[in-house]
């Protein structure tokens, strides 16, 4: 006689138990771990770096070299990715940030876009080959899933090298606008650059990243938080690591002579909107990067690849057009069956 415990019926009884499956696909992903990649492009001194280190609070830029006026008269831009791991309370982020230090810092801005948008290519192209390849379960995925596109506080709008960079790359990445430095504005100067870029925005067709409506269901709290946001683009951001002291408490922000300028205080800043934006719409951002960003580029090598330099079809593209004939046939036969064995039951 075997000795064993009873097993015990993990469920309510009458119920089958698949309300379960979200929290095994919870278990799985945070094993797994999470892939983000973010880039910042904006012309150099608009705290793009202090913000990045505000906002994942890591110093991803540790032996920065800064470059003097007379290095950035011949300056070209490059193409600067810096990884980390991040964890929090169990959840592993594997954060790439693509940063472009030289772009618009030359006196001739007209070549500092190509090597971005060549950048953005490979990795898509990168991630296409390895689709495609025998070993597909574990395919690093490097492709610029969110961009945060900086723009001057001093320079009454969008200037011809914003509108030109927009205007490329926003079929090919999720462009958030941000207004760096916004401390050396008041707020109604804020609200009426904001409305500026916007308009210059709409008027250039560009497509910015606009974060998806609320769903019917969600809470009261959720879809005023998610309209906030929305009313919030472009972020005004102030960044800061530097802690200090106000009315007894350590905040992290920038001292003035008038006062201090909180960085997590979301009547100073959009520093906080921004956060939560990228963190709550993080899964999104990475959606819209795959079917829609991707797929566009995906088809458009495909379509290139699918013709001869003659312009012939390619034998794949008359194979798939047989398969498909193949299957109508075959669809029509098991109908035709489908009918025949109705018509029997129908005469029982």
């Amino acid at each position: 006689m075997t000795d064993s415990k009873t097993f015990v019926n993990p469920e309510t009884p009458g119920y089958v138990g698949f309300a379960n499956l979200p929290n095994q696909v919870h278990r799985k992903s945070v094993k797994r771990g999470f892939e983000f990649t973010l880039m910042v492009v904006g012309e150099s001194g608009l705290g793009k770096s202090t913000l990045i280190n505000s906002l994942f609070l890591t110093d991803l830029y540790p032996e920065r070299h800064i470059p003097d006026a007379s290095e950035k008269i011949g300056q070209t831009v490059k193409i600067e990715a810096s990884t980390v791991e991040i964890e929090e309370r169990g959840v592993k982020l594997r954060l790439t940030v693509v940063d472009t230090p030289g772009f618009g810092d030359s006196i001739s801005s007209q070549n500092c876009i190509e090597p971005i948008m060549d950048y953005i290519d490979q990795q898509y192209e990168r991630y296409l080959q390895d689709e495609s390849g025998l070993n597909r379960r574990h395919i690093l995925d490097n492709r610029v899933h969110c961009c945060f596109y900086f723009v001057s506080p001093s320079g009454h709008g969008l200037k011809p090298l914003d509108i030109e960079f927009m205007r490329k790359v926003h079929h090919k990445i999720n462009i958030v606008p941000v207004l760096g430095k916004s401390d050396m504005l008041t707020m109604t100067e804020i609200k009426k650059l904001k409305r500026k870029v916007l308009d210059q925005i709409d008027e250039a067709g560009i497509q910015i990243y606009r974060l998806p409506d609320c769903d019917d269901d969600e809470d009261e709290d959720f879809k005023q938080q998610n309209k906030q946001l929305k009313e919030a683009i472009p972020f005004a951001v102030v960044g800061s690591t530097q802690l200090i002291e106000v009315r007894g408490k350590k905040v992290r922000g920038r001292l003035y002579p008038w006062g201090v300028v909180e960085v997590e205080n979301p009547e100073h800043c959009d520093f906080i909107k921004l956060r939560t934006m990228l963190i709550t719409h993080m899964q999104d951002l990475q959606e819209v990067t795959h079917d829609l960003h991707y797929e566009n580029f995906r088809a458009e090598k495909l379509a290139k690849s699918g013709k001869t330099p003659t312009g012939g079809v390619r034998a794949s593209t008359v194979e798939k057009d047989k398969l498909l004939a193949d299957k109508e046939v075959e669809l029509k036969k098991m109908q035709e069956m489908l009918s025949k064995m109705q018509a029997q039951m129908q005469s029982k």
